[in-house]
């Protein structure tokens, strides 16, 4: 198969999704139910310089990925953005007081999102961002908001791989700065010359089909995705081996708007709306799904 740029990787899962009559296709994953995304009126967020911002500025800009299909998506012929980090992001815009159909997406990727949030370039990220310490150190979390663990995406007729015990003398991708990159290298589970690492999970994909790599590593929800997207080609292994709490990415030193992004996500998880997010995004892809529990810190 020949190499696809990036858009042309996710059109092509979003064409093999509708033709099959499988939900859950890039291009409806921002179905959200009709009134979740209801703007709050008259809301404050005292001694948050980022807030303030905000209001002056009269929207927000918010940090995401665009290249996951469940989570984070940019359609190539709209532009428009979908998945379930998506509509946790329109949700906490709404319950903040400010339009959701007024966001400003920026794409960032893994390895510059901490440097975003303290430049000041997001006012918040929600891009399968794992709460680590080392994170911590220079950003802030709100969440989590979904506990994902570390998996493997192999070729559909791959017999070799069945567990990261199994991935000695194999070749695996993932994303440059990720979690799941630094994790493959720190446990050795290969020859650190075999882990390869791009800036999108979609080049790994490629790499993938193309025979040029054996496997491709980070969050089951995020592997899910692509699974999906090319039906009958590649499958998700299904051991999980590790816990990977997603975040809010926040500037460290605003408790004031981390705290009320808190108290909204842990609304969402009481009145039922954490759960139509998930059934009307990522839930189509076969995922399980386990509520988090907030951590206050």
């Amino acid at each position: 198969m020949r190499v696809r740029t990036l858009a042309a990787v996710l059109l092509t899962g979003a064409l093999a999704l509708t033709a099959c009559g499988k939900e859950g296709a890039p291009a409806d994953q921002g179905a959200a139910p009709a009134g979740l995304f209801e703007v709050a009126k008259d809301v404050t967020v005292a001694g948050s310089p980022t807030f303030d911002k905000a209001k002056s500025r009269g929207s927000l800009i918010i940090g995401v990925k665009e290249d996951q299909p469940g989570l984070g998506y940019k359609d190539p012929t709209t532009n428009k953005y979908s998945g379930f980090d998506i509509d946790i992001a329109k949700l906490i815009s709404a319950k903040l007081g400010f339009d959701p159909e007024k966001i400003q997406y920026k794409t960032v990727q893994s390895a510059a999102r901490e440097q975003a949030l303290i430049n000041g370039d997001v006012d918040y990220y929600v891009g399968t961002y794992t709460i680590n310490a080392g994170r911590k150190e220079k950003v802030a979390f709100a969440g989590p908001y979904f506990v994902a663990g570390q998996d493997l995406l192999v070729k559909k007729d791959n017999a070799d791989i069945t567990s990261k015990d199994t991935l000695k003398g194999k070749k695996v991708c993932s994303v440059t700065g990720s979690t799941p990159a630094k994790r493959i290298k720190d446990e050795k589970l290969t020859e650190e010359g075999n882990v390869l690492e791009f800036q999108g999970y979609s080049q790994c994909v490629t790499k993938l089909l193309n025979g040029e790599v054996d496997a491709v590593t980070t969050d089951d929800a995020i592997l899910k995705g692509y699974a999906a997207a090319e039906e009958g080609k590649l499958k998700v292994v299904g051991k999980p081996f590790s816990s990977e709490p997603y975040g809010i990415g926040l500037p460290k030193d605003d408790k004031a708007l981390r705290d009320k992004v808190n108290d909204i996500l842990q609304a969402s998880l009481d009145d039922g709306t954490w759960q139509k997010i998930y059934d009307g995004t990522l839930g189509k892809s076969g995922s399980s799904a386990e509520k988090p529990k907030i951590d206050r810190y």
